[in-house]
């Protein structure tokens, strides 16, 4: 037995062991503007683990010294930056760089995706993983309205598709995790299933670089990636939660990852609950939307020179249809685009979905192989596999409407191969094989004539890119080579019913060349020139019948012949003194053989009500328009932000307007950064005004109703983080239509029916750990 000095002793020694810490570890950097490369003056520098920070100078230099652990996770921040956390193991000595991103209203591809290998001539706009913390409850295409040249085709508060440049639809090719979504073909009511949370950033790709990715590029690909998982042996992620007063709005998500010795993983889950919405004097009935998703990401390296990627995802949505924009007959359709309140708006909110209505399950499935070889280069596989079920259901006589009028299941699998060589003297060449199968088969439940025919498809693809980069030129020239076989099942419109075979064969390229020329550090100028061809799809070519998500019947044309687009742009983009940026694209787009959906002068009535009645039609057009940025930071803790969006489009066969073409949009904002107080960090203060002008460029008998009255939209947001430790606290409150302002969006098609949301709350709390 020890004696109790002995003990004391004892204790004594073994404390002094545990506390006597090596604390002589330091960590120094510097901290510079994603952009422009300046240096990020007194940006703040924070370790978790001790809760030390420090502010870096003027240079963007920092250097904190006497730290114990051997192992820290540094946390980055600057006044409306999104923050950049890495872990850092300090017995690795070396100098660290961090950039942060202060203009993410004005990015250039490579910032955006950070590979020497993406650079492109055309800039693109980007939207951060805070942003879209923040906005997550929304839909793909509400969030991508952010960017500067981006509208929303929308068909009610649900359901949305983007605009890009006057171009939407079949024209844009939405890539989620690098791979073509499917089901997008349907037709222009079917929103992108996609959770936005699965998604670090979201960009839009124009010009050369558009051209390696599948689907139609002819208006350009929206982007929707998720960054590496880090090398990061500790248990990381966040929690979020969003309420939307309009319509009562609830969204959860939970995003953790990790890194261990054998692979590295990333789990993403969202629950959504939203009730009716509501205009500024009625409810919308039965507008609410249910939703449950889910993606699994894993990572693993094989020694130095081989990686796998292996993703899995599920999307499960419900959402309901404006009851008022389903009619019953001629006369109450006449009266109902002329009334102000919609049939069948009750008058108590409700969570309850009723038809008509949505059911969509999408499942995806991704692997990819990237293999570095010797001399620079570089292959890549990819499969991808996706399972697209659909549902519509439609009020139905004799309690039948739990019957879907439309049952889809489309399966589609895509197979890449892509050789990368990283020449000296800055070239660089992309070559790539891709092939997409397609298999559209209607579920024979509905009891009725199905509005898109079973068909199967098969495209094969090749794309060459080529890079040029000397510094103050980078060259660029890329062409694409595909063909399409099509094999469709049609049952006949004429009477008696015929089962109709359709097979079509399209070969079709896209070439496309740019140059940007670095004037200097402030002046970059970028010109790009393309070509591009695109065969009408299927719901062009053979719908027929009830487009029950846009409340109207389509009729396609068997005829239609493929567009031939010839597009130009010219793109300033200028900064100084990290204070002053300014960006303005005019672009002009020239297309033969035009698809466009016309409303006719009839409306129609079936067994199923009375609808509007529009029908594929093609024509050649112009599209000429014009883009715009200016940013002003006058200080660290102000910033004045304006957007401009201008395109006309021009039918020139008939010598009349296109329809459907995005009014004049402007949008004007100031950034106030706030003092810290209290626990509270990082706070700012935004107020929008966002003006949307009348469609003047149409004709009275281009529609069933004229274009609705311009309108102002004022809107506002502050946000805030308290740091808890290891964690941190993001809260926002956001206010959009502060005034209750009663309007119609002409690129909503239900705006026949009824008004657009009115005044809208939004909370939200992010939980980083």
């Amino acid at each position: 037995m020890l004696s109790f000095n002995k003990k004391i002793i004892l204790f004594l020694l073994i404390a002094g062991k545990t506390f006597a810490q090596d604390c002589t570890y330091t960590v120094s950097g510097k901290i510079l503007d994603e952009l422009t490369k300046s240096p990020m003056a007194f940006a703040s520098v924070y370790i978790e683990e001790n809760q030390r920070g420090i502010i870096a100078d003027e240079f963007g230099n920092f250097k904190i010294e006497n730290i114990c652990e051997s192992e820290i996770h540094i946390r980055v921040t600057h006044a409306s930056c999104e923050p950049v956390r890495v872990f850092v193991d300090l017995r690795v000595k070396q100098t660290y760089q961090f950039s942060l991103n202060h203009h993410n209203e004005l990015l250039n591809e490579i910032q955006v995706h950070g590979k020497s290998g993406d650079r492109s001539t055309q800039v693109s706009s980007s939207i951060s993983s805070v942003e879209i913390a923040k906005s997550g409850n929304q839909n793909l295409a509400d969030i991508l309205e952010k960017i500067t040249g981006v509208s929303t085709l929308k068909n009610g508060s649900g359901i949305s598709k983007p605009i890009i440049q006057g171009l939407f639809g079949n024209r844009i090719s939405i890539l989620n995790d690098g791979i073509a979504q499917s089901g997008q073909q349907w037709g222009n009511d079917h929103a992108p299933e996609i959770d936005p949370f699965n998604a670090d950033h979201l960009s839009v790709v124009k010009g050369v670089n558009a051209l390696q990715y599948a689907g139609s590029t002819l208006g350009g690909v929206v982007l929707v990636e998720s960054s590496p998982i880090a090398e990061e042996p500790h248990l990381h992620g966040s929690a979020k939660y969003i309420y939307n007063s309009n319509g009562r709005g609830n969204t959860v998500n939970l995003k953790v990852e990790k890194a261990n010795r054998s692979f590295r993983w990333r789990l993403n889950t969202t629950a959504k609950l939203q009730g009716d919405t509501h205009a500024p004097n009625y409810i919308l009935t039965n507008t609410g939307r249910r939703e449950g998703n889910a993606a699994l990401r894993l990572e693993k390296t094989f020694g130095q020179k081989w990686s796998s990627t292996l993703s899995l995802s599920t999307f499960n949505s419900e959402v309901g249809i404006l009851r008022g924009s389903q009619i019953g007959n001629l006369t109450d359709l006449e009266l109902a685009f002329q009334q102000e309140i919609p049939f069948f708006t009750e008058e108590n909110f409700s969570y309850q979905i009723n038809p008509p209505k949505q059911r969509v399950g999408h499942h995806a499935v991704k692997l990819e192989t990237v293999g570095v070889l010797p001399n620079n280069q570089t292959l890549k596989f990819v499969y991808g596999g996706q399972l697209n079920n659909r549902r519509e259901f439609d009020v139905r006589r004799g309690g039948r409407s739990d019957i879907p009028v439309l049952s889809l299941n489309q399966f589609s699998h895509f197979f890449e191969e892509t050789y990368f060589k990283d020449f000296s003297g800055g070239k660089t060449l992309r070559i790539g094989l891709q092939q997409l199968i397609t298999d559209n088969t209607n579920v024979p439940e509905t009891g009725i004539l199905p509005l898109i025919p079973d068909y199967f498809s098969f495209q094969n693809s090749l794309f060459t890119i080529f890079n040029i980069d000397n510094k103050k030129w980078y060259h660029e020239f890329g062409i694409r080579l595909e063909n399409k076989q099509l094999n469709a099942v049609t049952i006949t419109r004429d009477f008696p019913r015929a089962i109709e075979r359709i097979n079509q064969n399209f070969t079709f390229f896209s070439v496309s060349a740019g140059s940007e020329l670095n004037v200097s550090n402030q002046l970059r100028i970028n010109a790009n020139v393309g070509i591009a061809m695109r065969p009408p799809e299927v719901n062009e070519l053979f719908s027929f019948g009830l487009h029950q998500g846009v409340s109207s019947i389509e009729e396609g044309n068997p005829d239609l012949m493929p567009e031939q687009s010839a597009k130009a742009l010219f793109t300033v983009n200028f900064h100084q003194d990290n204070k002053l940026l300014f960006e303005i694209t005019p672009y002009a787009q020239l297309i033969r053989n035009f698809i466009y959906l016309q409303p006719r002068s009839e409306f129609l009535l079936t067994i199923r009500g009375a609808f509007p009645y529009f029908k594929f039609e093609q024509a050649d057009a112009l599209l000429v328009g014009t883009d715009a940025l200016v940013s002003f930071e006058p200080t660290d803790k102000l910033k004045w932000i304006n957007k401009f969006s201008f395109v006309r489009g021009e039918n020139l066969s008939e010598k009349i307007p296109l329809i459907n073409m995005p009014p004049l949009n402007f949008s004007t904002s100031i950034q106030v950064v706030l003092n810290d107080f209290s626990y509270f960090t990082n706070n700012t203060f935004e107020l929008e005004v966002n003006h949307t002008a009348r469609q003047k460029n149409l004709l009275e008998t281009q529609d069933f109703i004229l274009p609705p009255n311009a309108f102002t939209l004022l809107n506002a947001s502050y946000n805030s983080e308290i740091p808890l430790g290891k964690y941190f606290l993001s809260l926002g409150i956001k206010a959009e239509n502060i005034l209750n302002v009663s309007y119609r969006n002409y690129l909503n098609r239900l705006r026949y029916f009824a008004d657009d949301a009115g005044r809208n709350i939004t909370v939200s709390a992010v939980m980083t750990f």
